[in-house]
């Protein structure tokens, strides 16, 4: 290799070359300390930007609205789950007989199974949609809920939507807006009538 001329660095070896006194390039064969993929952060300065604007990033509203969001959907999906099992489902499975929806099954491979539960144990191949009506139930009640919500804070919205009062009034000579204390237009200097 020519001196002067260098090698382009290859991932995981240090992005700049050493080249020492003699002319001759070396390269290290491991990655340097702070390095954070192919780009290194070799000063304290440059380390404490990077973890200010990781913070920015996180301190967003967006990204905080988001991941409240997320964590009060699961709650709120795991609240929704046990309504439609636990309280939903077994009087409708009462009103129709004693009929527990989860339980239903079609078994495709060929066997008798007693329930559902056996079916599963034997590893049978089975189409479970007393769990799918449940399921559906479920998103049924999520969007009914998502969409009262989503009334209720179109409404709160629109409530604190109402429009101000005018603050400002038409000069009847020539036609500009003016302040509605004003006793003189500043436009045309015409004496307003007193209202």
């Amino acid at each position: 290799m020519m001196a002067g001329l260098q090698r382009r660095a290859t991932p995981g070896e240090e992005a700049l070359a050493i080249r020492d006194y003699r002319g001759t390039n070396q390269w290290p064969t491991r990655p340097a300390s702070g390095s954070i993929g192919r780009y290194s952060v070799s000063s304290r300065k440059e380390k404490a930007m990077m973890a200010k604007d990781f913070k920015a990033f996180l301190m967003r509203g967006s990204v905080l609205d988001m991941a409240v969001g997320i964590v009060l959907g699961i709650a709120f999906g795991k609240i929704v789950t046990s309504l439609v099992n636990d309280i939903i489902m077994p009087p409708v499975g009462l009103l129709l007989g004693h009929v527990d929806f989860s339980s239903f099954y079609i078994n495709l491979s060929g066997g008798h199974y007693p329930t559902l539960a056996a079916a599963r144990q034997a590893h049978a191949v089975t189409i479970n949609y007393g769990a799918f009506i449940n399921t559906i139930t479920e998103f049924v009640i999520v969007g009914l809920a998502v969409f009262v919500l989503v009334r209720w804070v179109n409404r709160l919205a629109s409530q604190k939507e109402t429009p101000a009062a005018a603050a400002t009034k038409e000069c009847p000579f020539c036609k500009s807006s003016i302040a509605l204390a004003a006793v003189r237009c500043p436009n045309c200097t015409s004496a307003l009538p007193a209202a």
